[in-house]
């Protein structure tokens, strides 16, 4: 009983003698209250003359979009600001050894800093509270999704790389009342965000810069911190579903050359590549932006192939009507230009041929000796008309001569177009090759520069 009662009587003691703290205790004396507006008016400093020296630190968290259409980039950022505030210390030692207080951020000013870049209202979920120390130093870190504006050069898409920059400065604060001061350089900045990024989607995260601009206005400076995130696009998926296939079809161009020019099929296959370049280049519309200073290459790329294709295709109509020219002369001369006097001897040619055949219908078997009077008749009734014979006989192989002659000049045209036309295939294939080589190399060479 009594070493029950001896223990009872030590942790009374115990307990008399140990101080029980809150964190009301610490509002309470700072009288930091929703009531008490004074701690949110203004500047927290003693004397008007001290600078308040904000530190502020931006980490990269993810890569949400970013569009070339409108220029805008849409970055995940956790954003850390951290101040003194003159008016607020204690002691520790008095309060339990508590050293920090975390309170609604509406109870204390906070630097009016802003994005210049931002275009839209940020709607992610926001942090309620911030940590206020026993020195008074208050810090408060927030997790914003900022969708702003962001200078885009698309010269060498899809192989270009893009730097946009976040600028953080104060509203009405100049440089004499408040200072920007970076926690972490480029390189800190640089490693941190590499560890915590959770996507980046098609751009890939190369750097994270960190710089300070003063601008004067109306004789008074203010003070903004730049962030320039500089990321590069992958360009895998755009050399797959637009690079290669033009190429293909530039190749499917110049192979068209084997094939030969007196057929259809060589023009309407040149055709059918160039409405498939055609749908290409709409695609190319969609994805460039409206406007940009420089032309992008891949511009130029396509409207350059596709130049080339339809000079080529122009090359082939020419060499067709080249070639089919003789042919198209020849039957405009038989068909509309048959003089009078090769009408008769065909008519004549005709007679004869009728003669004959009724001559010859009867054969050297039969019963000659029954058609032995009628010939003899026959040959009677021609020997008048032997000199009437020669004549048409004579007509007959000027005809003939006159037939073959044109039959030469119209194979001599048609060798003459064909070697001309070879001569242009020839001429016009060195010329493409060397201009697809020249070009292909230069907008390689741009592109990797």
């Amino acid at each position: 009983m009594r070493s029950a009662a001896f223990l009872l009587l030590v942790i009374l003691t115990d307990g008399a003698s140990r101080k029980v703290c809150s964190y009301l205790d610490v509002l309470d004396y700072l009288n930091l209250t929703a009531d008490n507006r004074a701690f949110t008016l203004t500047r927290p400093v003693l004397d008007h003359t001290h600078t308040t020296l904000v530190k502020l630190d931006i980490i990269l968290y993810a890569i949400l979009a970013v569009v070339e259409k409108t220029q805008t980039f849409v970055p995940f950022i956790w954003a850390s600001v951290e101040w003194n505030d003159e008016r607020i210390s204690w002691d520790p030692a008095q309060f339990c050894g508590i050293t920090e207080v975390a309170i609604p951020k509406d109870l204390l000013w906070r630097p009016d800093l802003f994005i210049y870049e931002m275009t839209q209202k940020d709607d992610s979920p926001q942090n309620p509270y911030m940590f206020v120390s026993h020195d008074g130093m208050i810090y408060f870190d927030e997790d914003m999704k900022v969708v702003s504006t962001c200078k885009m050069d698309v010269h060498k898409f899809p192989f270009d790389t893009q730097e946009c920059s976040i600028s953080i400065g104060s509203a009405i604060h100049c440089v004499q009342e408040i200072r920007l001061i970076p926690f972490s350089n480029s390189s800190r900045a640089t490693q941190f965000s590499r560890k915590v990024m959770k996507t980046q989607g098609e751009w890939e995260f190369l750097r994270l810069s960190v710089g300070s601009l003063n601008v004067s206005f109306d004789e008074r400076h203010w003070e903004q911190l730049i962030y320039t995130v500089s990321i590069r696009r992958r360009p895998l998926l755009h050399v797959i579903n637009f690079l290669l296939p033009i190429l293909f079809f530039l190749t499917l161009d110049l192979a068209s050359f084997f094939i030969a020019d007196h057929r259809g099929e060589k023009l309407g296959f040149k055709v059918t590549v160039l409405l498939a370049i055609s749908v290409l280049l709409l695609i190319l519309n969609d994805i460039l932006p409206s406007m940009s200073n420089k032309t992008p290459l891949i511009a130029t790329y396509c409207i350059v192939i596709f130049a080339l294709m339809l000079l080529s295709l122009l090359e082939t109509i020419l060499v067709t009507y080249l070639m089919e020219k003789p042919s198209q002369d020849k039957l405009r001369q038989q068909g509309d230009f048959q003089d009078p006097e090769e009408q008769v001897n065909i008519k004549n040619k005709e007679e004869k041929q009728t003669c004959c055949s009724c001559l010859c219908k009867v054969s050297d078997n039969e019963k000659q000796h029954e058609l032995l009077p009628v010939i003899e008749e026959v040959n009677n009734s021609f020997q008048t008309g032997e000199a009437h014979v020669l004549l048409m006989i004579l007509d007959e192989l000027k005809n003939l001569q006159k037939t073959a002659n044109r039959q030469f000049i119209s194979r001599e045209g048609l060798a003459k177009s064909a070697h001309r036309a070879e001569r242009i295939n020839k001429a016009f294939f060195t010329f493409y090759v060397i201009t697809v080589t020249l070009f292909l190399s230069f907008i390689f060479i741009e592109w990797n520069t």
